[in-house]
């Protein structure tokens, strides 16, 4: 479920990878490769949260084509 942080709305991992079209271990591998920076908000247990502009750069990432 969705939160909503001083007008912003954030997703949790599961939802910000299932709206990517992602797993969670994807982006997790991703962060750690440092394809990925990692997301500098998360919850007061520690649960990393996403905004829709990082959700879409996970995307973006997700739809790449290497061309070389």
């Amino acid at each position: 479920m969705p939160k909503q942080i001083k007008g912003q709305t954030y997703y949790r991992t599961t939802e910000a990878c299932n709206m990517a079209g992602i797993s969670k271990a994807t982006l997790f591998r991703w962060i750690k490769e440092g394809i990925m920076e990692d997301v500098g908000r998360k919850d007061r247990n520690g649960w990393r949260l996403f905004n829709e502009k990082y959700i879409a750069k996970i995307k973006a990432e997700a739809t790449r084509v290497d061309r070389g």
